[in-house]
Formats: structure tokens, C-alpha cells, sequence
């Protein structure tokens, strides 16, 4: 891949879906600063986006992502304490830039998914698996940690199970990362794709404001005490999404036995 050609292909099959494909296949899709650079700006131009309703990230080739570039690494060896602090920045605030994008991702995940590339599933709203993919947090193993990524990688696969994998840099198989909750759906290579275009059908068939609303309360809710501010919170939300206008249209649908308006065009 020359220095002119891009390391994503961003694909729009329709007026609600986005595709972002990572293209460095000849490297398994490993992460160097071009990468971050290019994801940042796509999430920050697709979260704008308000017809939007679904984003997949995927990958092209044998693996999803594994990890850092090896040319990429080796010039941070050389960095100052500096450098790399500003280096490991831009790489957190990509993952930051993904998880608040207010559009569900839907991560497409086949082969090898090691490192940085566990960040990026990690803040995946829905993640769909084929049963060849192999995990690995391997920083330890190279002297390292996987600090940037930690906090999404934590929140996917829990404390129990990070601290396991985290301090052994132990592989971990799909069924594994299925049965820890991480991967929501797991299938086999040939049917990735089948299983990911049903996943998107059902969130195109949701209220599109509803949508975003719905991962805003996970991202604000989740660990919150159910105390008084939270259930006054709550009701507030749901009071005001009833008032809606795409609200009163989805009761008056339901009630009505007829689609919504907003399923009518793509």
C-alpha cells in the first residue's frame, strides 16, 4: 500500500447504513498513526450524519485487526517520554471519538482481533463474531499494557475476565468471548455477513431518534446509583421521547397494526 492510498474504505450501501472497512489486508489491518488519523475523521463526519441509523465496521482480509503496525512500533521505540504520550493520546482519543459516535456500530469481526484491535470491538454497540476469531490482549507479553484501550475493553468483557487475559496475554477463542458476554452473536465465516445484514435490518426498523436515545441512557446510566436524581432522570427521558413526534407516530402505528412512517424509505 503506497503512502497515497487510504487505510479505510467507507462504503454507503444505503441512506441509513454506513460501512468502514479497515484496508490494510497485507498487514492483517494492524493500527499505525495513518489509521487513527483516518478513523477519527470518519467517526467525527459519520456522527454528523443524522440519517444514519447504522455503522459497521469491518475489516477486509484474513484478520480484523492485530494490533500495531511492526514499522510503527519500531519508531516508537525511539520516542521520548513526550512523544509518547502525545502518540498514545490520538489513539485514545480515536476510541473515545467511536464510543460517544451516537450512531450503533455493529462490529463484523473475523481471524486474528489482538490488542488495539480489541479497543476497536470493544466499542462496538453490537458485535458479531465468526467462530474463527482468536483474541489476545498481548501487551504484556511485549512489556507493555493496554492502557488506551482498557477502559472499553473492561466495560465488554468485565473486570474478572480482563484481569485474566490483561496479565497473561493468554489467546481466547470467540465461544469464549461469546460466553463472557463480549460477542453478542457468533456464527460461522460463511454466514458473517448474513448474520450482520439481519442485525442492521432490525436497527433500520427502529425509530431512528429512539436509536440514538437508547445508547445515550446505556452510556449514561450504566453504573449509576438508582437513586432519586437517576429515577427523576429516567422519567424525564421517557416523558420526553412519548411527547416526540417520532414517539406519538410509533404508538399510534403499533395501535394502529400499520408500519411506521420512518421504515418507509431507505
Amino acid at each position: 500500500m503506497t503512502a497515497t492510498e487510504k487505510t479505510l474504505d467507507i462504503r454507503r450501501p444505503s441512506k441509513w447504513v454506513a460501512e468502514v472497512w479497515l484496508n490494510r489486508p497485507d498487514v492483517r489491518n494492524a493500527f499505525n498513526d495513518s489509521v487513527i488519523a483516518e478513523l477519527t475523521e470518519a467517526f467525527q463526519i459519520l456522527s454528523k450524519d443524522n440519517d444514519l441509523r447504522a455503522i459497521v465496521l469491518s475489516a477486509h482480509g484474513k484478520a480484523f485487526c492485530a494490533g500495531a503496525d511492526l514499522n510503527w512500533m519500531r519508531a516508537m521505540s525511539g520516542y521520548s517520554w513526550e512523544e509518547n504520550r502525545a502518540d498514545a493520546q490520538k489513539l485514545a482519543d480515536m476510541l473515545w471519538t467511536l464510543d460517544q459516535c451516537p450512531v450503533p456500530i455493529v462490529g463484523r469481526l473475523q481471524g486474528d482481533c489482538y490488542a488495539g484491535g480489541m479497543g476497536l470491538a470493544a466499542v462496538c454497540d453490537v458485535l458479531i463474531a465468526s467462530d474463527n476469531v482468536t483474541f489476545c490482549l498481548s501487551e504484556a507479553r511485549l512489556g507493555l499494557l493496554p492502557g488506551t484501550i482498557s477502559p472499553y475493553v473492561i466495560r465488554a468483557m468485565g473486570t474478572q475476565a480482563a484481569k485474566r487475559y490483561m496479565v497473561t496475554a493468554e489467546r481466547f477463542s470467540a465461544t469464549q468471548a461469546h460466553a463472557m458476554g463480549m460477542v453478542h452473536e457468533l456464527c460461522t465465516l460463511d454466514t458473517l455477513d448474513a448474520k450482520v445484514a439481519e442485525i442492521v435490518g432490525v436497527l433500520c426498523g427502529n425509530g431512528p431518534q429512539a436509536l440514538r436515545a437508547c445508547k445515550q441512557l446505556v452510556q449514561d446510566v450504566a453504573g449509576k446509583p438508582i437513586d432519586e436524581a437517576l429515577r427523576i432522570e429516567t422519567a424525564r427521558r421517557i416523558a420526553d421521547i412519548r411527547a416526540s413526534d417520532e414517539g406519538k407516530e410509533g404508538l399510534q402505528s403499533f395501535l394502529q397494526k400499520r408500519p411506521a412512517q420512518w421504515t418507509q424509505a431507505k
